[in-house]
């Protein structure tokens, strides 16, 4: 079933970042994000909780296309609701060609296919697993030097805030979490950096699944 509360994305610049203070084992279980937009600073809570598992974070960083993006990033800062399909700019990390764009490459007479695989590989990097301490370090090198950022996710059902902000399908059912899996509602952090770069930050669970079916279960 699609989200409680709902599911867009907040637009506008950072306040402030900071971690959650770690467990007892050096474990961490959100970043938060506090964005300023015009109704107020806005709370988004990054969860890299690994579930009891040493690797139980996953995540990547991808590189957008500004084109490609621009329905979103033409909209002015605030909260914003989606639709949960792909005409409204909502994310899912399966479906969404935005976070996966094409490569075209113009075969040259010395082409070769590792040039080929590289140019592809800078687009679609690899999903890494590790705590939530490794992907943390990697989400505070996106956000640095972050002009606007673009949370997407669910908003708190009181207060100004976002939170759901990883992938949200794909989860077991008979999990626990079962019941929030559908399409097109994933959660991310994308920041466009002063340089003009669009980067996004993605963030999953090890027991999600990286296949759904039309329900998001996993398939």
């Amino acid at each position: 079933m699609p989200l409680n509360n709902g599911y867009g994305v907040l637009i506008g610049s950072l306040h402030n970042y900071y971690r959650d203070p770690p467990d007892d084992f050096g474990r961490y279980y959100h970043g938060n994000l506090v964005v300023h937009a015009p109704a107020g600073n806005y709370k988004c809570a990054i969860d890299v909780d690994p579930k009891n598992m040493p690797d139980g974070i996953q995540w990547r960083t991808v590189r957008l296309r500004a084109l490609d993006f621009a329905a979103i990033s033409s909209l002015p800062d605030g909260w914003h609701p989606l639709a949960l399909d792909p005409s409204s700019g909502a994310l899912d990390y399966i479906r969404s060609k935005v976070l996966h764009p094409p490569v075209v490459i113009h075969l040259l007479r010395y082409s070769s296919c590792l040039n080929r695989l590289l140019a592809w590989l800078r687009w679609n990097p690899p999903w890494k697993s590790g705590t939530g301490f490794q992907a943390l370090t990697e989400l505070e090198g996106v956000i640095d030097d972050g002009a606007r950022f673009f949370v997407f996710g669910e908003p708190f059902s009181s207060g100004l805030g976002v939170h759901n902000v990883h992938q949200n399908q794909g989860d077991p059912v008979g999990g626990g979490h079962d019941a929030e899996n559908w399409i097109w509602q994933d959660g991310g952090t994308i920041v466009l950096k002063a340089d003009g770069r669009l980067l996004g930050f993605l963030n999953k669970f090890q027991t999600q699944s990286f296949t759904t079916d039309e329900r998001g279960r996993p398939a």
